[in-house]
């Protein structure tokens, strides 16, 4: 699977890890994150993930942020992308479940890295359940 990966200052230890993490699964990852703790702005590595995830580059996303929300906002501004913002594992399920969502949010100052490589490993593994959800994911889209 490819994966993007993109992360402003409050994330570079998460990404450390995740990617580790998941090139050992045999991921390949596209890494658009910083790896400074030097102040920048989320939107400059969430549209590149974003894009990666619209056009089908990737099959995944991760973002992370110290809210996990700016970065949410940033790439949810694309038409093709459903982030979830996730905190524990169990909205990780969901978010797959019920909203497929396509990138996972990663709020840095609120989770563990273990919560995060947890969540992630959850996420990439959860199948959406289509069904019922499927008609409200196609509404999330239209306008």
């Amino acid at each position: 699977m490819i994966i993007s990966i993109g992360n402003d200052h409050a994330g570079p230890e998460y990404k450390k890890a995740i990617v580790s993490f998941l090139e050992e699964k045999g991921h390949t990852i596209i890494n658009h994150g910083t790896d400074t703790f030097d102040s920048v702005d989320y939107p400059d590595f969430g549209h590149p993930v974003a894009y990666d995830v619209e056009s089908k580059k990737a099959n995944f996303g991760i973002v992370i942020c110290g809210s996990g929300n700016g970065i949410a906002m940033t790439v949810n501004k694309h038409q093709e992308v459903r982030a979830a913002l996730c905190w524990i594992k169990e909205i990780a399920v969901l978010a797959r479940q019920h909203n497929d969502a396509n990138v996972i949010s990663i709020p840095a100052r609120y989770t563990s890295v273990q919560q995060a490589v947890e969540m992630i490993e959850i996420f990439l593994t959860t199948p959406f359940e289509g069904g019922r959800h499927a008609n409200r994911v196609k509404k999330i889209a239209s306008k």
